[in-house]
């Protein structure tokens, strides 16, 4: 029993009690010989009523509390001529059970100025409990007074209600300096007080505590354990957690639900995902805690589909969900794409009233947005009676992701009009916004009220900053977000080097990296996008193929198909296409149209055409309707004099009805955005917009420019 362990919590308080708790409702024929026996009591009149009888009545009062017929037993307390202190205090404590806590006070202060009825330890610890669900505090210190003058504040009882409710209402020190003068204390003191600690945020001292009860004489139960073993899921206390799994073991603890169900929430929260499956896979019994906590931790795990097994099979063992099935299992579905069983699920929870749930709500929005119906997702949000600070993130994420950047700010406004304080999600979303459109100015604005509201230290958002300057062209101001945050996380170097790669400052974005690594911050897999992307820009072959095997040999980070995709494009603008070939053909992954495009397009600039031709076969085989390979290999004919084959590649488009998509660019000004298409003449302005561009354009022929004829007949729709 000497072991020290570290700060653990849950909410769950344990209390126990003398007092009886409402179970399970009896048979109608059994509640009519109850309120039949008392009747036959209650005739007796004004007769004086023995004790024989008053133990009687206390009985049945009693027994139809535990059935849970709180108003009969309420009925039959009323008609009662007589009543003592057990009367009183089982009509409490039904009250109290029954999570009624203004009428248990309401009780007790007639009790109080009862003068035939003592004040015992029992009932002022009900009392205490009352106060401590309401939140009473001045009552309860008037309580707590009279205790001291009576000397109850010495009972085991009366102290954990104290400190029980001393730590609801958020008086910590309060609720610690009543423990520590307990001259007596049980498992049910020891519990009250960790729990009131780590419900407070302090799962140091919390765990302090739950040590020392390990040192002492008092034995923990599974109630103990179960805070304990939260404590360290929320405080990610791997060591410290095992180390009680494996004294829950020895007391044979494990096998309880309560248990083993923070036992699997504890290492999923800390990281050790599977381990949390084992233990799923050993309960005898699960609850719908137990199904929760494993579909949650497959979603986390990315295995979405297990996921959905898994509340398959809750469902045919006759378990119900609750609102945190819901999202959890939405939130696969999302994670999936797989708008068929997001819907079924939407309609379930209608059915079922969950949809009521903010957690749930917000899991639906959540899947409508990744599935890309946007509009399913608007209509679930504008029909929320009640809506939170993740409600509106959601909300405008979606806006954000699907480029309807003008309906996300609106949806901001809209926000702090209803006196919601954004949170760093909101705030990314927009700042996404702005460097997806390049609109800086409503990006700096954004970024003024992060200032304000003090969130510029925030990892997400300042990471979100350099993206957004970076991409609006001002890498300065990126690289002056950065530098001013003292950045210790690596999400915020990777964002300034990609930054970097990005404007062709290949010797910043290196120099940045080989820094990274000298003051500790380690980089993860999209830092090494960023890296090869700084040395395929400046052409660094060599460089470039030591940092992709310094991934996997110094830092255990597998290539994906981002890192060959890059490697390919430096061997590709460095004119080794056959190189380039050879890497495509052997990359670990399913070679897709993307890699074979980046090929296919260096084909063309260094006019290989037996090369070219030989790649747009592997695209049109995975793609035969794509329109930018046709275009592609129709240019490399063109540009190596071969323009029958150009002029046939550009009739077979046609004869397919393969068309291109048009590009298309946007411009702001004076606060409104205006988007263009190619060869669209639509806009207000469009007569003066090529009246402009002509004289230009005769501007440009005067003063002896000229283009290269090939690129300009071919490359039009390119």
């Amino acid at each position: 029993m000497g072991t020290t362990f570290f700060p653990c919590v849950t909410r769950m308080l344990h209390f126990r009690r003398l007092f009886t708790k409402a179970r399970i409702s009896p048979s109608s024929s059994n509640h009519i010989g109850l309120v039949g026996i008392s009747r036959d009591i209650l005739t007796k009149g004004t007769q004086f009523i023995s004790q024989e009888h008053l133990f009687e009545t206390n009985s049945q009062l009693k027994k139809l509390i535990n059935t849970g017929h709180l108003n009969d037993a309420r009925h039959m307390f009323d008609k009662m001529l007589q009543r003592d202190e057990i009367s009183w205090t089982t009509m409490i404590s039904g009250y109290v059970n029954a999570s009624n806590a203004s009428e248990a006070l309401i009780l007790f202060s007639r009790m109080w100025v009862d003068p035939t009825i003592r004040m015992d330890q029992f009932i002022l610890s009900l009392a205490l409990k009352a106060c401590a669900r309401n939140l009473e505090l001045k009552e309860g210190m008037l309580i707590h007074a009279y205790c001291v003058k009576t000397g109850f504040v010495n009972s085991v009882f009366v102290g954990s209600a104290l400190l029980d409710m001393y730590t609801k209402a958020g008086c910590i020190s309060l609720g610690c300096r009543v423990f520590d003068e307990m001259p007596t204390k049980n498992v049910v003191s020891w519990t009250a007080i960790i729990t009131g600690l780590v419900r407070a945020g302090y799962n140091k001292e919390g765990l302090l505590y739950f040590s020392e009860m390990w040192r002492s004489d008092v034995d923990c139960d599974t109630y103990t354990f179960a805070i304990a073993l939260k404590a360290c899921a929320d405080s990610s206390a791997l060591t410290y957690g095992r180390a009680i799994h494996t004294h829950s073991l020895k007391m044979g603890f494990d096998s309880s639900s309560f248990v083993a169900n923070t036992l699997a929430t504890m290492y999923s929260k800390c990281g050790k995902l599977h381990y949390g499956l084992r233990i799923f896979e050993r309960m005898r019994v699960r609850d719908v805690v137990s199904w929760t906590t494993v579909i949650a931790t497959y979603v986390q795990m990315c295995q979405e589909v297990d996921a959905i097994q898994a509340f398959i099979q809750m469902r045919e063992s006759d378990i119900d969900p609750n609102e945190f099935t819901f999202a959890a299992v939405i939130s696969g579905c999302g994670g999936l794409a797989n708008i068929g069983w997001g819907e079924q699920l939407h309609a379930h929870t209608l059915c079922t009233g969950h949809i009521s749930s903010l957690s749930v709500a917000n899991s639906i929005m959540t899947m409508y947005s990744k599935c890309g119906c946007l509009a399913s997702a608007s209509r679930v949000f504008h029909e929320m009676k009640k809506r939170d600070v993740i409600s509106w993130s959601t909300i405008v994420a979606g806006c954000s992701s699907e480029g309807h950047g003008e309906e996300a700010f609106e949806l901001f406004s809209w926000m702090r009009m209803e006196g919601l304080k954004p949170n760093e999600f909101t705030i990314a979303s927009l700042l996404s916004v702005c460097g997806n459109t390049a609109i800086l100015e409503q990006g700096k604005q954004v970024h003024a009220h992060v200032l304000s509201i003090g969130l510029e230290l925030d990892i997400m958002i300042n990471s979100a900053l350099i993206n957004m300057y970076s991409k609006c062209g001002s890498i300065d101001d990126a690289s002056q977000v950065f530098y001013s945050a003292g950045n210790e996380d690596t999400v915020s170097w990777t964002a300034m080097i990609n930054g970097y790669a990005e404007h062709g400052y290949s010797k910043e974005a290196l120099n940045l990296f080989e820094k990274m690594s000298r003051v500790g911050v380690r980089p993860d897999y999209v830092t090494f996008i960023g890296v090869l992307s700084a040395c395929s820009h400046a052409g660094l072959i060599d460089l470039g193929f030591h940092y992709f095997n310094l991934m996997s040999r110094d830092y255990q980070i597998n290539p994906g198909k981002e890192h060959y995709g890059c490697m390919i494009d430096l061997l590709c603008r460095s004119g080794r296409l056959s190189d380039a070939e050879c890497m495509i053909e052997s990359m670990p992954f399913e070679q897709d149209d993307v890699v074979w495009s980046t090929l296919l397009r260096a084909c063309r600039t260094h006019g290989d055409l037996e090369c070219g031709k030989r790649i747009a076969e592997h695209i049109l085989e995975l793609d035969p309707n794509c329109a930018g390979t046709h275009i592609t290999l129709a240019n490399i004919y063109a540009s190596t004099g071969r323009w029958r084959d150009a002029a046939d590649m550009r009739k077979l488009m046609k004869s397919k009805g393969v068309i291109k998509e048009p590009g298309w660019s946007w411009i702001k000004v004076k606060d409104r955005v205006s988007a263009f298409v190619a060869g669209d003449r639509k806009h207000l302005r469009g007569e003066d917009i090529y009246s402009i561009l002509n004289l230009l354009a005769s501007k440009t022929e005067l003063a002896g420019y000229s283009l290269e004829s090939g690129f300009l007949l071919h490359d039009i729709e390119d």
